[in-house]
């Protein structure tokens, strides 16, 4: 585990965090930063022997020169983000933008669904909504009320929020795919629904909008290497065809997507990460040992 990171690469200018696993980065790239738009992603390298993640752009400040990740520690990378990535460290690699931007358009009213970690990734989303005129319905699901992050920067864009909490502890009670349900009650002349999130709920959010045929976005972030088409890992199956996340997406018709299959590959690595985590793990405690077993 390196303990420092080189003095060189991307500086990281802010962290944040919002639970035990949930944190945020800022880190300063100036040219990226202009380059990029809503919906977009950026391939991430902690130090030179790292692994290449994909993480989808949360925000981008041109001002200020700063894109912004938010990051789950679930794994033996985004572990070791967490413990190595503070402010004023640097991260030894970050491509991008990447992906196909998401296509704004000139919809008049849009319902912006995320869910848990998508929470994330939704705001670029509704902020270029909001920017082209569009009534914009920010519809966010978390477990519980001490999870909740970025409230009130979603309030500044959304003409309407609806919270969902699956415990009821905040807003309302269920899932994001409830909230979706409530405001399509509420407003029948919903345009399009983009939803970001885990794939099962993208999924419910799917299939909560197919009856009606609402145009129904997903981002889409299976198993990625090279982010340039290249390695065909990132591959889905959508309707009769096959499509690469990161040239073709991130963004998907969600009444298309095969999300079974999607499930499925997300799971085919489990064996070897479950490993690499144990190994990265232990590696932690011996060296906090200083080196004794």
């Amino acid at each position: 585990m390196n303990d420092v990171l080189e003095e060189y690469g991307f500086e990281i200018v802010r962290r944040q965090d919002f639970s035990d696993v949930t944190y945020l980065l800022e880190i300063r790239h100036p040219l990226m930063a202009k380059a990029a738009r809503a919906g977009q992603f950026v391939i991430v390298m902690l130090h030179e022997e790292g692994e290449r993640i994909p993480l989808t752009l949360a925000d981008f400040d041109r001002a200020r020169g700063t894109v912004t990740l938010v990051v789950q520690a679930v794994g033996k990378t985004t572990r070791e983000m967490q413990q190595t990535c503070r402010a004023g460290a640097r991260l030894h690699a970050l491509v991008g933008p990447l992906g196909t931007p998401t296509h704004i358009g000139t919809v008049k009213k849009v319902a912006c669904v995320g869910g848990g970690l998508g929470v994330a990734p939704i705001f670029p989303q509704l902020r270029a909504f909001k920017e082209k005129g569009a009534y914009v319905i920010g519809i966010l699901g978390f477990r519980n009320r001490a999870l909740i992050f970025w409230e009130e920067k979603f309030r500044a864009f959304c003409d309407e929020v609806i919270l969902c909490t699956d415990d009821g502890s905040a807003g309302m009670k269920g899932f994001v795919s409830d909230g979706i349900r409530s405001a399509l009650a509420a407003h029948p002349d919903i345009d399009e629904v983009v939803a970001i999130g885990p794939p099962i709920m993208m999924k419910a959010c799917a299939e909560v909008t197919r009856p009606s045929g609402i145009k129904t976005t997903v981002s889409l972030n299976p198993i990625m290497v090279d982010g340039t088409g290249m390695c065909g890992g990132c591959r889905v199956k959508l309707g009769g065809a096959v499509k690469f996340a990161c040239v073709d997406g991130p963004d998907f018709d969600g009444h298309l997507v095969d999300f079974d299959d999607l499930m499925r590959r997300l799971k085919r690595y489990s064996e070897e990460e479950k490993r690499a985590l144990e190994h990265w793990s232990e590696n932690c405690r011996m060296t906090s040992l200083g080196g004794r077993a």
